[in-house]
Formats: C-alpha cells, sequence, structure tokens
C-alpha cells in the first residue's frame, strides 16, 4: 500500500501572499452556503463565517426562513435569504462563485429539492454533512467538486461501515474518489486528501476537535479558499491543514476538552496572513 504524503502549508505560501492596494471585495469570489434548516441554523453560520476569515469577498446563505435572523444577528457580514422553492435559489447561484452545499440542510423534502437543484449548478462545490447523506442515496460522479465526509459518512457513500472505513482509510479514500470523482477528504486522525493521482495526510490536528461543528467550518474553510481561485487540490489541502493547525493553536490556549468550532476563527484570520 502506497503511504500518503504528508501536507505541509508552506507549499502554499505563494497563494497567501498580501493583497495588492487596489483590491476590491469582487476579486476574492462569492462563497454560496446552502443549509441551516431548522433547528440546525449554527452550521451554516459556522461555513460561512470560515469563509469569511480566510479570506471570501463575499458569503451568502440559502436558507430556512426561520434561520435568517440567527445567522445575520450571529454575523452581520453574512448576507442570509430565505429559501422556499428551487427558484428562489436561482439570482443566488447567478452570483456564486463556489458553492458549499451540506452544513445543517438536513434530509427532508426541502432539503432534497435544493441538493437536487444545486448538483446541476456549474460552479465548483464543497458537499458536507447531509449533502454527503443524500448523495449516498442517489450517487453521483463529478471530477468539479470536493467531498468531505468523515467515517460514518464515508460509510454510507460506500455502503460499509465504520469499522471497514477505519481499518483501511487509505483504501477507503480510493474508493470514495473513484466511485465519486473530485478531490475526497477523509476527515479524522490523519485526514487524507484524495485526487485521482495524488494521496496526502495532515498530521495536523488534537483530539479536542471531536466536537460539533468542525466540519462546518472546515467545508467554509475550502469554499472561502477554493473562491480565490486556488485549485480543487490546493484548497482542499491547504484548507484541512489550516484547519487542523488552528484547531492546534486554540488548544494551546484553551485546552483540547471543551474546544468549540468558533474558537478557531481567530487562528483561521491569523494563519491566512502569515
Amino acid at each position: 500500500m502506497i503511504q500518503p504524503v504528508s501536507i505541509q502549508c508552506d507549499e502554499f505560501r505563494e497563494r497567501l501572499t498580501p493583497r495588492p492596494q487596489e483590491a476590491h471585495k469582487g476579486l476574492f469570489g462569492h462563497v454560496l452556503i446552502v443549509g441551516g434548516h431548522r433547528g440546525l441554523t449554527g452550521a451554516a453560520r459556522l461555513a460561512g463565517e470560515a469563509a469569511l476569515r480566510v479570506g471570501a469577498g463575499l458569503v451568502s446563505v440559502a436558507t430556512q426562513a426561520e434561520s435568517v435572523t440567527a445567522i445575520v444577528s450571529g454575523r452581520p457580514e453574512i448576507m442570509a435569504h430565505a429559501i422556499k422553492t428551487n427558484s428562489d435559489l436561482l439570482p443566488l447561484i447567478k452570483k456564486a462563485t463556489v458553492i458549499v452545499l451540506g452544513p445543517g440542510l438536513g434530509q427532508t423534502r426541502w432539503s432534497q429539492q435544493l441538493f437536487t437543484s444545486l448538483l446541476k449548478a456549474p460552479q465548483t462545490k464543497v458537499l458536507d454533512a447531509d449533502a454527503l447523506n443524500l448523495l449516498a442515496k442517489k450517487p453521483y460522479q463529478s471530477a468539479d467538486w470536493i467531498l468531505t465526509p468523515h467515517p460514518g459518512e464515508a460509510a454510507r457513500l460506500l455502503e460499509s461501515s465504520v469499522k471497514t472505513i477505519q481499518t483501511n482509510r487509505i483504501k477507503a479514500v480510493k474508493a470514495l474518489q473513484k466511485r465519486y470523482g473530485g478531490v475526497v477528504v477523509l476527515k479524522g486522525a490523519g485526514s487524507l486528501v484524495c485526487t485521482h493521482d495524488s494521496l496526502r495526510i495532515c498530521l495536523a490536528g488534537n483530539p479536542g476537535m471531536a466536537s460539533g461543528g468542525m466540519g462546518d467550518v472546515l467545508s467554509g474553510v475550502i469554499g472561502g479558499l477554493l473562491a480565490q481561485q486556488f485549485t480543487l487540490q490546493q484548497a482542499a489541502e491547504c484548507g484541512v491543514y489550516v484547519h487542523a493547525t488552528a484547531g492546534d493553536q486554540a488548544a494551546v490556549l484553551k485546552g483540547e476538552r471543551g474546544l468549540l468550532a468558533s474558537d478557531l476563527m481567530p487562528y483561521l484570520h491569523q494563519l491566512v496572513n502569515r
């Protein structure tokens, strides 16, 4: 079995150079987060803030009407839009550079309608959380997306078990990439990033990151980098590394036990500016 090569963020320093003085927000992309179902609002809000913290120019969230106020009051820089039907999405899709589909999406009829509609959108996509669960029910392949499953979601995508996934994570991530295409991030201790011709591992990160919302932050980080014209592979590899390193830095100050996904935000901001 070929062993993955460790990800080193120094490889991406040239992508994180200071911005030109004449820069404006339009140069840094528009991320559309789709999710925030009733009771799951925080997931979309975390993903949206993470995309902003790594440098996306604009972030919109397409969500349910009940979630709009909570998202905007928590982070007013996010533009939140109430979506009832697929047609409500069309103006947002036209403006988006990249789509992050899944944080707090749910698996209701509303969720399924949006998921099906967005699969046909031309933008590069990041699929996480319930978008992956819906994908497992109706498999589809694309070369222009990044999938970010944890072991449970990976098991559903491969019609397998968590034990099987964790027993041979390299085999699992390769199988996921072959079945679904694009770039696959298999999250966990030693997150793996797999393309059709490369396999990388992230050695950063800590057990304190095993808490709700961390995956939503990662999907936002990756989406924010894609919006800034990182390639799929660059966004996945650098996103995983920056996210894990932010978790390590937050744990040094706060400790691992009780570490929150929102604790990573200031460290994400610092890391992309070094």
